[in-house]
Formats: structure tokens, C-alpha cells, sequence
């Protein structure tokens, strides 16, 4: 079963990291009170619905209890951005991202309920660090403090050799998710299949393990 994302909030930082998620094969609801925002990812996402993040009702109305991971994605509304906090705590989701853009407000949600914080200007530094000094890593993702989902390239030795046959989760930590096409589509990848060259993989893996493909 897919992991389940719900994004709140399509500002500049929510609509790249919904297209980015749902580009990796993950479910991805987004919400936002903007009507023609919501039209225009429509046919983008698994789900994008018109909700209110300053009304409760219609936040528990989005089921968010269904949700794997929730990314609050409105750091210009404080009251938006605390009540979806709390409400995503109230429901129950494992897992709680928000957005921040100061100091006060990242001491604010992580007082609520937010299990991280982040500052999208920092993050995508810190980021394209990672990709800029990888001949292996093409993009990542981190999914928490320790776990992240990357694009890679498969080394040499992968290459002719099938998923069954590598053992990549129990030599390696590495979990396999799918592969990229030639024409960009992801896949799931059948366990006997030989890898190739010309198709990346989606991973999901520890950081520190992230570290030593490069």
C-alpha cells in the first residue's frame, strides 16, 4: 500500500512539494481555501479538495486520521498553521511536518504538536548539497530525522542483477520502491527482474546509509 500525504496549504513551497511527492508514486491530498488553486491541481494529485485550515470542522472533514504524514505548509498564518497542528494530532496522524518561517513561530508548532519544523530555505540548501556532491544520488526527499526517500542511479555492480539476487534490504538497508523508465514513468519493480543501466530507482533508506552510496 502507497504511503498517504496530505498537504496543507499551496503556496510556492506546498505546490512544488506536492508535485514532488506525487511524482515519487506516493498518494498526495492537497487543501487549500484558494478554489482555482485546487481546479488547477485537480487532474496533478490522488486528491485536492477546497478546505478552509482556520475552520476545525472543515479540517477533520478532510480525514486526515487516513493519513501517513502530514506537511502544514501555511507559515504566512500562525492561527492557520497552529490549528492544523493540533488538529492533525487530535486525529490521530503519525507523522506532523510543518512549515516556519522564523525562529518563534518553529518554537510555537513544535509546542503544539509538530514532530519537525522546517525552513524551506534551509532545507533546499542543505538539500542540493547532498544531490551536488553525489555521482549516485539524484534527488531526496527527507521523509524524518533519519529516514529519507532518494532517486538514484544503480552502481556497476547492481546492473544485471535482480532484486532477489542483490538482497539490498537485508546487505544494505535499502528498500527498493520503484523504478524510472526511459520514458520517466515509475514502476514497481518485479523482485527477479535484472536492473539496468538506463532506469533509476526510487529508495527509501537511513541518511547515514544515504551517505555511503555516494
Amino acid at each position: 500500500m502507497n504511503q498517504s500525504f496530505a498537504v496543507l496549504g499551496l503556496g510556492k513551497y506546498g505546490k512544488s512539494l506536492a508535485l514532488a511527492l506525487y511524482e515519487k508514486g506516493v498518494d498526495v491530498l492537497v487543501a487549500d481555501k484558494n478554489a482555482s488553486l485546487i481546479q488547477e491541481f485537480a487532474d496533478k494529485v490522488t486528491a485536492a479538495v477546497v478546505a478552509d485550515l482556520e475552520n476545525e470542522d472543515e479540517l477533520k472533514a478532510l480525514g486526515l486520521e487516513h493519513m501517513d504524514v502530514v506537511i502544514v505548509a501555511t507559515s504566512s498564518n500562525l492561527a492557520a498553521s497552529i490549528l492544523t497542528v493540533l488538529t492533525a494530532r487530535e486525529e490521530g496522524v503519525p507523522y506532523i511536518v510543518a512549515k516556519s518561517s522564523s525562529t518563534k513561530m518553529t518554537q510555537v508548532l513544535k509546542k503544539v504538536g509538530a514532530d519537525r519544523v522546517i525552513d524551506p530555505e534551509e532545507e533546499s540548501g542543505i538539500r542540493s548539497a547532498r544531490v551536488l556532491t553525489s555521482s549516485t544520488v539524484l534527488d531526496v526527499f527527507d521523509v524524518d530525522e533519519h529516514l529519507c526517500m532518494a532517486e538514484i542511479r544503480p552502481k556497476d555492480y547492481w546492473v544485471g542483477k535482480s532484486l532477489k539476487e542483490l538482497n539490498l534490504r537485508r546487505k544494505h538497508n535499502i528498500n527498493v520502491v520503484a523504478a524510472k523508465q526511459t520514458d520517466g514513468r515509475w514502476i514497481n519493480l518485479d523482485p527477479d527482474t535484472k536492473l539496468s543501466s538506463a532506469e533509476n530507482l526510487l529508495v527509501v533508506t537511513d541518511r547515514d546509509n544515504l551517505e555511503a552510496l555516494r
